[in-house]
């Protein structure tokens, strides 16, 4: 009996973050509580800190998805080593659930081309697994591929290269094109992955017909399920579909189809404006939405990296301008519906520097007096304030890092379990 195809998930920024959790948990289910995860790790195999980034997602899937994970290490197509790259081809035969991330989208499609991996991540699709392509590795999957980094820092003319084209296999006729709504440029426009208007629309002049953009928002997550024929969004922003100089923009609650994303029926969107939108106006217009979630994840990788540096007193400044920031924009972040995310964003970072602290090898109590210290403090502020609930997940959180928090007429003291 033939199987179905399975699910190719396009996500446009934050696969290890908290945003995506429940969307990883989600799709693992439908494999079982044995299903298998595998990440590749091509497209970041020319950076130095290629395992920092594999060991990032292990412990991820480990902490927070909960899941079995194993790594399809392929740094290089000239690395040599036969024996490896057996063994890549056998975990990616036997996954259930693909992960392809980070790194530099036309360095991945070089490496892939002179391998059998964009044919193997058709069979896993086409068998019913399910391979989900994140930020670079969006980039990758579709006709051609944006050149990002050749183009935003080398200042190369705007251009496409070949892309793996895994969509085509499947019907689906699109370039990806992930972080749509970024806004770190501040005073220069750098949406649409960082080109802009201006180079989108010459990007979209060199299109070959009968291809359009399949744009996503940062932290957004577009799952084209093929057995069930249906689409979901999931995620804090929106797809959108531009296609002969008209497009569309789909929520959570608008009713995107697989037919629209084949091509049989059509997709009724506005006209884009021929004169683009300047760079400070659209700085301005967006900037209130980026200043909401932007500084939670900077601080947030502020914070690993002081703590991988072992630089603890940088790392306590940034935790606590973390609390500060979420406690000061909590109503904006409940009008995006992301205090949750952003509660188990401060949640994880307490529990990593906790884990980090008892593994120094030091005295623990003294190590970890410091920021035990400031917590307690701090939760002492939310009690006088009634924030129970806070309060109460400031002592979760240290007890799940071996803290013992007892609280007295005297006031909270604390000891190692």
């Amino acid at each position: 009996m033939k199987r179905k195809p399975g699910v190719i998930t396009l996500m446009g920024s934050g696969e290890l973050t908290a945003t995506m959790v429940e969307v990883h948990k989600a799709l693992l289910d439908r494999y079982g509580e044995t299903a298998e995860a595998v990440f590749i790790d091509t497209p970041a195999g020319f950076q130095l800190n290629v395992d920092h980034i594999t060991d990032k997602a292990r412990d991820y899937f480990h902490k927070r998805v909960r899941r079995p994970f194993s790594v399809a290490s392929f740094k290089s197509a000239q690395a040599g080593d036969a024996g490896a790259l057996a063994r890549s081809y056998d975990a990616i035969g036997r996954a259930d659930y693909i992960l392809v991330g980070p790194g530099s989208p036309t360095y991945a499609v070089d490496q892939w081309r002179r391998s059998r991996i964009p044919e193997l991540l058709v069979r896993h699709i086409a068998a019913g697994g399910c391979l989900t392509a994140a930020s670079a590795a969006a980039l990758t999957v579709g006709r051609l591929t944006l050149p990002v980094y050749e183009i935003y820092k080398v200042g190369q003319a705007p251009h496409w290269v070949e892309g793996i084209d895994i969509l085509q296999a499947f019907g689906l006729h699109w370039v990806v094109v992930p972080h749509w709504n970024n806004a770190e440029g501040g005073n220069h426009d750098t949406r649409y992955c960082f080109m802009g208007a201006q180079r989108l629309n010459r990007l979209e002049q060199l299109l070959p017909e009968g291809v359009g953009l399949l744009g996503l928002d940062e932290h957004t997550a577009l799952i084209i399920d093929l057995a069930s024929e249906t689409v979901r969004i999931r995620g804090m922003g929106a797809i959108t579909l531009r296609v002969a100089g008209c497009e569309r923009s789909f929520s959570q609650a608008e009713p995107l189809t697989l037919a629209m994303l084949r091509g049989e029926a059509e997709v009724a969107g506005s006209p884009v404006a021929a004169c683009p939108q300047s760079p400070d106006a659209v700085a301005a217009g967006s900037s209130g939405e980026d200043a909401v979630w932007s500084p939670i994840e900077t601080l947030a990788e502020t914070i690993q990296h002081h703590l991988a540096e072992n630089r603890i007193e940088p790392a306590t400044q940034a935790m606590l301008a973390l609390e500060a920031h979420i406690r000061n924009t909590a109503e904006q972040l409940a009008e995006r519906s992301a205090e949750g995310a952003a509660a188990e964003m401060l949640r994880n970072m307490i529990a990593l520097f906790g884990t980090h602290l008892a593994r120094r090898p030091v005295d623990r109590h003294v190590c970890l007096a410091p920021v035990v210290d400031r917590l307690l403090a701090l939760r002492d502020l939310l009690r006088a304030e009634k924030q129970w609930r806070a309060a109460d997940g400031i002592r979760d959180c240290l007890t799940a890092a071996g803290i013992v928090v007892a609280d007295s007429p005297g006031g909270a003291w604390w000891r190692l379990s």
